[in-house]
């Protein structure tokens, strides 16, 4: 081979091994709910230093959103490496569950077969903790979520605030009352409908279901006192729901990380906003002296 050329093929080489590598793993789970009477699935992604370290790791739920699974935020970012590059970078696991299509991440007092808030709550940290090397303290979780997601991960935070560290939403419903979305008549019927179906008629007034929307909980945001980041974009359909849980936050003087930046209800948005919500957390993890550095 002409000199020049090894030159070449050593100059590559160089370059590929100075890469990162995407060394994180992802395992799928089966996790029994006995609260349901079935199984449902969460993929789980290990940082690259889990296989040989002897310590525990602290863990972030993510939630997924409307019509969504277990698998979106593997498969629908425009970077389909985010998850992994994040799980390696802050040393943690990510834990992506399965929350059916419009569960909204409460127990159904009418559906049996949707107890989201004991499946995540319970089932799921359950499982979690006894499958892997976690910090099995409160210090040591994380629960976020998008969309639906976003109201998951507020909502079980507030009502269970001795099992997470923080929480985060990014485009949440933060208002289930879907006369304040800015959506088509027929979505915001199919969505009424559906939150009747899980929750029973709703009451008169903006707030229809009180104590299952998060604009009605800003006063236990409050005493529970727990860290929180929520974002949203600018052009996004349920602003309105956020800026009024920022405003009662602001009234009750519930310290909080609230942003609007540009964007939609969009993929896009939210593989842009999970690094910044990771950022947060892992300030806190790291004051809860469980950051891995």
């Amino acid at each position: 081979m002409h000199k020049r050329s090894i030159q070449i093929v050593l100059f590559l080489i160089g370059c590929l091994l100075g890469l990162p590598s995407l060394a994180a793993k992802v395992d799928t789970l089966d996790i029994p709910s006995a609260s349901m009477n079935r199984t449902l699935r969460a993929a789980v992604i290990l940082p690259a230093r889990y296989k040989k370290a002897n310590y525990s790791f602290p863990v972030l739920y993510l939630l997924h959103g409307g019509t969504g699974s277990f698998r979106d935020w593997l498969t629908k970012t425009p970077d389909k490496t985010l998850l992994h590059r994040l799980a390696d970078q802050y040393n943690l696991i990510i834990v992506t569950p399965d929350g059916d299509p419009t569960s909204y991440y409460f127990d159904s007092p009418l559906v049996k077969t949707s107890q989201f808030e004991t499946f995540i709550s319970k089932e799921l940290i359950k499982k979690i903790d006894n499958t892997y090397r976690t910090v099995r303290d409160r210090k040591g979780r994380i629960i976020a979520g998008l969309s639906m997601g976003g109201h998951g991960a507020m909502f079980i935070s507030s009502r269970h605030p001795d099992l997470y560290a923080a929480a985060g939403s990014m485009s949440g419903v933060m208002n289930i009352n879907t006369a304040s979305w800015k959506v088509p008549a027929d979505f915001a019927k199919s969505r009424a409908e559906n939150f009747a179906k899980l929750l029973g008629p709703p009451k008169d007034g903006d707030t229809p279901y009180p104590g299952y929307t998060m604009v009605t909980l800003a006063d236990q945001l409050k005493k529970n006192n727990l860290p929180l980041i929520f974002d949203i974009g600018v052009d996004d359909f349920l602003i309105n729901g956020n800026r009024d849980l920022h405003r009662q936050l602001m009234d009750n003087k519930m310290p909080h990380d609230y942003t609007e930046r540009p964007g939609a209800h969009t993929w896009d948005y939210w593989g842009n906003s999970l690094p910044y919500q990771l950022l947060f957390f892992s300030k806190i993890l790291t004051e809860n002296g469980v950051m891995i550095p």
